[in-house]
């Protein structure tokens, strides 16, 4: 099975990327642009029985090699 993994600063932390790529979206003419966050993805091939059991492989992978759980979130796609 296919898991995706998403991975994003929490809300409360100041994303200076984000910051600059909507600097540079607006100078190019895009100013309906607003508050951009950058993130992080990554798609992950499981051997798993269960949609549920290859969920919770990819949340233990995300927990402690993908993401920062101090700064970052994550949420995960079963395909």
């Amino acid at each position: 099975m296919k898991a995706k993994v998403f991975v994003t600063l929490k809300p409360s932390v100041f994303d200076p990327q984000g910051r600059t790529i909507e600097e540079a979206l607006h100078s190019l003419g895009y100013a309906g642009v607003g508050d951009v966050r950058q993130g992080k993805y990554f798609e992950l091939e499981i051997e798993a029985a269960t949609a549920d059991k290859a969920r919770e492989v990819a949340s233990s992978v995300a927990d402690k090699v993908l993401a920062n759980p101090v700064i970052e979130s994550y949420r995960i796609e079963v395909e």
